[in-house]
């Protein structure tokens, strides 16, 4: 069963015997979606040379998630590892994603298929573990490069260069991540649900051809091709 995470207004009715006054609130998580589909440009990707990931960082930092602009965007199903939900898609070389993840569960160890991605969390907290990618022919334990837990508000970034990883929620409750670049978390199939608001911006091919998950116990690798959305724009898709 799907459900929204968490419900908000836009609009504040503020009734007085003699005055009526209606007050609306910036949209900031809206104006995030067009800020950024701004700075990546009518063709530009997250390794396109002319985009500054800095500044695409930047934008993703500097907005508060406390404004719940973000959760018409968030529905989860607790039946499922994670769910992808369709923000924006972009120029045709990004698009925008929100992942509901569950408690306690996360994604596979994947590479992202040559994509890059920047992750904010808008919701709970997420923990990556990243590990070298396995030499060829090898059958030996992934071996971790790094662990870290993101809070609300963090944002991390994400490429093929810094190795595999896998993003887990820890928590007890939903966590939600906001990922913005190369949609390579758009094939994590088998990602599991936290309510961690993730947003993701990613190139559409990775969605398209998917990427590879890793056995931590031997290095071996299977692929996975890309996934369907849980909801566009707002509305669930019906399956």
């Amino acid at each position: 069963m799907s459900v929204s995470i968490v419900t908000s207004s836009t609009l504040t009715l503020d009734v007085h015997p003699k005055v009526v006054s209606v007050t609306l609130h910036q949209d900031r998580f809206e104006q995030l979606v067009l800020d950024l589909k701004d700075a990546l440009g009518p063709s530009s990707g997250l390794t396109s040379d002319d985009v500054d990931v800095e500044f695409l960082t930047k934008l993703m930092a500097d907005y508060d998630s406390s404004d719940n602009n973000w959760t018409k965007y968030a529905f989860g199903d607790s039946s499922r590892g994670y769910t992808r939900n369709l923000v924006d898609d972009g120029n045709g070389k990004s698009n925008l994603l929100v992942l509901v993840w569950t408690p306690g569960k996360g994604s596979p160890i994947h590479d992202h298929g040559n994509a890059h991605c920047l992750m904010k969390i808008l919701r709970g907290d997420l923990t990556e573990t990243r590990y070298a990618f396995p030499r060829n022919e090898d059958r030996e334990p992934l071996k971790v490069i790094s662990k870290k837990t993101y809070k609300e508000n963090a944002v991390a970034y994400m490429a093929d260069e810094l190795g595999l990883h896998r993003v887990t929620n820890e928590g007890n409750d939903f966590a939600v991540s906001l990922h913005c670049g190369d949609p390579s978390l758009d094939s994590y199939q088998h990602l599991s649900l936290q309510l961690t608001l993730c947003a993701v911006y990613t190139p559409p091919n990775v969605a398209k051809k998917g990427c590879h998950i890793f056995d931590e116990k031997t290095g071996r690798k299977s692929h996975v091709p890309g996934c369907h959305y849980h909801s566009v724009y707002g509305r669930l898709v019906k399956e």
